[in-house]
């Protein structure tokens, strides 16, 4: 469940040297606190999406799309709407695992759909991709065991299949 102020933003920017530092710049100057950020290329080489989850809590969400609307290099920003949208997340987690829990660790990994991707003798190594919320849940769950190292990517959202898009590769103008 999203808490209040938080929101995900999809900026769909001209992939350039500089536009990251431009757009992060933008939420330091204005004391925002970003949470996650992950950038990727689109389907389209000469663009890149970020995905930003940013603590809106002291200023409005519409306030944040505008400034960014004005930047070079944007071409669309959209606020990710929950219930519009998938969005995911990569944890890396190494979990101590001796012979004798290691069974209770992997039904674990099972439930939450995580594949072992390294192992030793006292260590396993997960790697799983889902909601953010149900992330931090498996995290939880095992703690008890050990969590000896993790390590998440930030959050990337896209609209659900049913949600339509420009035929441009626009995005459909930001919801409020």
């Amino acid at each position: 469940m999203a808490a209040p102020g938080h929101h995900t933003l999809s900026v769909l920017v001209e992939n350039r040297p500089g536009v990251l530092s431009r757009v992060s710049g933008l939420f330091t100057r204005r004391g925002f606190n970003i949470e996650s950020l992950a950038v990727g290329p689109t389907e389209r080489p000469e663009r890149s999406i970020i995905t930003l989850r940013v603590d809106c809590s002291r200023h409005s969400v519409e306030q944040v799309v505008k400034q960014l609307d004005k930047l070079i290099d944007v071409i669309d920003v959209t606020e990710v709407l929950p219930e519009s949208a998938i969005e995911r997340e990569l944890l890396l987690i190494k979990v101590t695992a001796e012979a004798s829990t290691r069974p209770e660790v992997m039904r674990l990994a099972e439930v939450f759909s995580a594949t072992v991707v390294d192992v030793s003798r006292t260590t396993l190594l997960l790697q799983c991709v889902e909601h953010p919320d149900r992330l931090r849940a498996l995290e939880e769950l095992l703690s008890p065991y050990g969590i000896l190292e993790a390590v998440r990517t930030g959050r990337v959202a896209m609209r659900r299949a049913d949600v339509p898009s420009d035929p441009t590769g626009a995005h459909p103008p930001t919801a409020g």
